[in-house]
């Protein structure tokens, strides 16, 4: 019997992000565009750096509920007929408004492109806000706050910045909203909203698929290129977030009788231009709680069996950021699961070992193409970079720089982490550093939270 050698399996070639072109319209416009051949759905993103901050404080909400009635009729159009002209075209759209800023998505055949971006600037430049929309949706909205408060993984996230924020920072309240707030709403208010902060000047619109025929730069002049320019801004992400004083505590949303304990654990983290480099800190989050294979997974719910997965992952602000865990456990091992997830958390003080930084490299760098591998992915994180003050130039050179990451500079990051965040390093008290809120039964758990030593325990009504 003749042997057949084993095939040699090389290294997948290197990849590189879809390059750009970028074009400026003379109203503060920035177009960039990606030739992505097949691709032909076309995915427009528009990006305008109006985070919530921007929003009265009286008034918060008013941008989501300006996002979710833009659409709701034109100058033009009844919101019926809108709703049956983007059908007939083929198009999808969405608008929502963040931390970050407002975003517009839309998608489209490549052969109507032109009818979709003039479609497009009816609703950014012509919206009429009818009363009638406005109140459906701010009922929709007061009724959206009453869902996200009854279920556990809101409701700990809600607790969770409120406490970790300071009370004067946009970041400790609703995105959306509070009851209060959002009841105020009026359609003179969305109205005054739109016309001070809808305009031109510094918004990205990245567009991306399989352009071949198109003239990008003429359609998307024609539709947009009128668009009242406003004035220059500066994104409020630029300074970072107040955090409490007292963050550092452990907080129970009482939930009587709970059969499950719902877990969001966060501290300080950092933002794309941290020292030493951005690329081991998504690393560090996949070894740690990134993946079902992850350290905190292999413990708690496979050695244990005491949850269906708990993730972890660092979230960047252009100034800042987070590094945030979530997930909920059976109530039974509530004080065990608390105690083991912080002691996993804080492993990565003693270091990672060689099979976990390439497992860790090897996942988010060569997974990166499937990743990015659509129209409506490339322009997403065109977007998600324009408004973090970057271009996608950094996706590339970060999966460079993720090539050159090991165990030295993973340790040196992750102490990197633990001193700034104030997260327990070696002859620090366990626990420090950490805000810590548990969706649970308070009276069942609270008494052996305390035991654990981990922080000042307040327990909070649900």
């Amino acid at each position: 019997m003749t042997a057949v050698p084993r095939p040699t399996v090389a290294p997948p070639p290197q990849w590189s992000f879809p390059e750009a072109a970028t074009h400026d319209l003379p109203n503060g416009i920035r177009l960039v565009t990606y030739d992505v051949p097949g691709q032909y759905v076309i995915s427009v993103r528009l990006g305008l750096p109006v985070p919530i901050s921007a929003e009265p404080r009286e008034l918060e909400g008013v941008g989501t509920i300006m996002a979710r009635t833009m659409d709701e009729g034109t100058v033009h159009h009844s919101a019926e007929e809108l709703a049956r002209l983007l059908e007939r075209k083929g198009i999808s759209y969405g608008a929502a408004i963040s931390e970050a800023g407002l975003t517009l998505d839309l998608d489209v055949v490549k052969g109507n492109l032109g009818p979709a971006l003039d479609l497009l600037r009816q609703i950014l430049t012509e919206p009429v806000f009818p009363d009638s929309e406005v109140a459906r949706q701010v009922r929709a909205r007061l009724a959206e706050i009453d869902q996200e408060r009854s279920v556990p993984g809101h409701r700990a996230a809600l607790e969770f910045v409120a406490t970790f924020f300071a009370e004067d920072e946009r970041g400790s309240r609703p995105t959306g909203g509070s009851r209060e707030t959002v009841s105020r709403i009026t359609r003179d208010a969305v109205v005054a909203f739109h016309e001070e902060h809808v305009v031109a000047a510094g918004t990205t619109v990245a567009l991306a698929g399989d352009l071949a025929g198109l003239d990008v730069h003429a359609l998307v002049g024609d539709a947009l290129g009128g668009w009242r320019r406003g004035p220059d801004r500066a994104s409020s992400l630029s300074r970072a977030a107040a955090l409490a004083a007292d963050r550092d505590r452990i907080v129970i949303v009482n939930r009587s009788e709970s059969v499950q304990t719902e877990i969001v654990l966060g501290a300080p983290g950092p933002d794309r231009s941290v020292e030493g480099g951005w690329a081991p800190y998504p690393v560090i989050g996949f070894i740690l709680g990134g993946s079902p294979n992850a350290r905190v997974d292999a413990v708690l719910r496979e050695e244990k069996g005491y949850t269906y997965g708990i993730r972890s992952s660092f979230r960047p602000r252009r100034t800042g950021g987070l590094f945030l865990t979530s997930g909920s456990v059976r109530a039974d091992s509530t004080p065990e699961s608390v105690r083991l997830l912080v002691e996993i958390l804080e492993s990565g003080r003693d270091g990672f070992s060689e099979q976990e930084v390439r497992s860790g490299v090897d996942f988010i760098s060569k997974t990166a193409p499937g990743r990015y591998a659509t129209a409506d992915a490339v322009a997403d994180e065109a977007i998600n970079m324009a408004l973090d003050g970057r271009t996608t130039e950094f996706t590339t050179a970060n999966l460079r720089d993720l090539e050159r990451v090991d165990r030295a500079r993973l340790d040196d990051a992750f102490r990197r982490f633990a001193t700034g965040a104030g997260v327990a390093l070696p002859g620090s008290p366990p626990g420090t550093g950490w805000t810590m809120v548990l969706v649970g039964d308070a009276a069942t758990h609270r008494a052996a939270i305390e035991e654990l030593g981990l922080g000042a325990v307040t327990v909070v009504g649900d």
